[in-house]
């Protein structure tokens, strides 16, 4: 089952992951669902500070009965010269 064919109420929302990063609109999106109750996510964003570099997100994410339970999740920068390196990880900012 490719994503286009996942319900939109079952599909983690591009939003959701924006202000939890803190980064504008992807350049890119892909998701997948991994299981039953399982989706993965890959996203690639420009930084604030230099849009020739970039962050690449990669989350798995599942309903939970009102919101979206974050299973596991990694955010990796790209420099404009191509070096990666993982970036630590960043809580949620409280409401």
């Amino acid at each position: 089952m490719n994503f286009a064919q996942i319900p939109k109420n079952l599909c983690p929302q591009v939003n959701d992951r924006i202000w939890v990063i803190g980064l504008p609109e992807p350049k890119a999106s892909f998701r997948l669902r991994l299981s039953e109750e399982e989706f993965l996510s890959v996203s690639v964003f420009p930084t604030k500070k230099d849009p020739t570099a970039e962050v690449i997100s990669v989350q798995v994410r599942r309903p939970t009965a009102d919101d979206w339970e974050t299973v596991g999740k990694i955010a990796i920068y790209r420099s404009p010269e191509g070096n990666y390196s993982q970036l630590p990880d960043r809580e949620k900012p409280s409401k």
